[in-house]
């Protein structure tokens, strides 16, 4: 069975979020832990996760992906923004234990001017900092496109911040597929290329999660603009080869494409009827 889902509202609780997904036909989600623009985070009711997490194994979905917001940079020249990067993974880190066992997303950051190995240095010293042996979450770096001074717009680089963190064990990676193709990795044309050189250098075992999103820009163009599926310039036909592969297609995929619920429905839709 496919499992897909998309990006939530987490506005209204743990339950109604999948009950949303429930409804656009997804078997899982995506949502942030918090304002993805601000620090502020809801109150969590143990009552309403226990009611997720009896949801899902009801449901049969697939294991949910908590997003850290656009704020955090974790690799700033600024103590002070590397400080509110820690607290706040901190914090999210101990609210997803209410969901034990699911993923937790991050975008690496950018060194703004330090160079990436005193970034992915400083990145290494958070997540060795807040990563605790308790911890049931998987923590993931996200692939990046690659846009000004980012880190993890290469596979070297998210390997060499696994290689750092102690726990590397409670480390994983979400590829997502609008950064890669626009960071020089032609999942287009060459899939399998381009997952044989994840497995060398990162290794296939540390990919947890796929982001499914097709991209306004052309082929390496180092920016970061989703499009809806099959609107853009990867196309439908290398996402239908992305989600029926035989080393990604048990993955959950999650779809951040720019649409409300309805959209989302038709893209779910559409890809459950090309899964094989």
């Amino acid at each position: 069975m496919l499992k897909i889902g998309a990006h939530l509202s987490s506005s209204k609780g743990f339950l109604a979020m999948g009950e949303m997904a429930e409804s656009i036909g997804a078997n899982t989600f995506q949502f942030f832990t918090r304002n993805p623009r601000g620090s502020k985070a809801k109150a969590i009711d143990p009552e309403d996760a226990k009611a997720l997490i009896d949801f899902m194994e009801k449901k049969q979905f697939a294991k949910v992906l908590a997003h850290a917001p656009y704020t955090l940079n974790p690799c700033s020249a600024k103590p002070e923004t590397r400080e509110f990067a820690h607290l706040t993974m901190e914090d999210d880190l101990k609210r997803m234990e209410y969901l034990p066992g699911n993923l937790y997303n991050f975008h690496p950051g950018s060194h703004v001017g330090q160079g990436s190995e005193a970034g992915i240095g400083q990145i290494v010293t958070l997540l060795n900092a807040i990563l605790s042996e308790e911890l049931t979450t998987t923590v993931l770096l996200e692939t990046m496109s690659g846009k000004g001074t980012e880190i993890g717009r290469n596979f070297e680089e998210l390997r060499r911040i696994i290689d750092g963190v102690d726990l590397h064990e409670k480390m994983g990676v979400c590829l997502d597929t609008c950064h890669v193709y626009d960071a020089g990795y032609d999942i287009v044309h060459h899939l399998d290329e381009v997952l044989e050189e994840f497995d060398q250098i990162v290794g296939l075992d540390r990919l947890k999660a796929i982001h499914l999103n097709d991209s306004k820009n052309p082929f390496e163009s180092h920016k970061d603009r989703h499009e809806k599926i099959g609107e853009g310039s990867i196309g439908l036909e290398a996402m239908v080869r992305i989600i029926n592969h035989p080393k990604l297609k048990h993955l959950p995929f999650f779809l951040e494409t720019p649409n409300e619920l309805p959209g989302y429905k038709e893209e779910i839709t559409l890809l459950r009827g090309r899964y094989e």
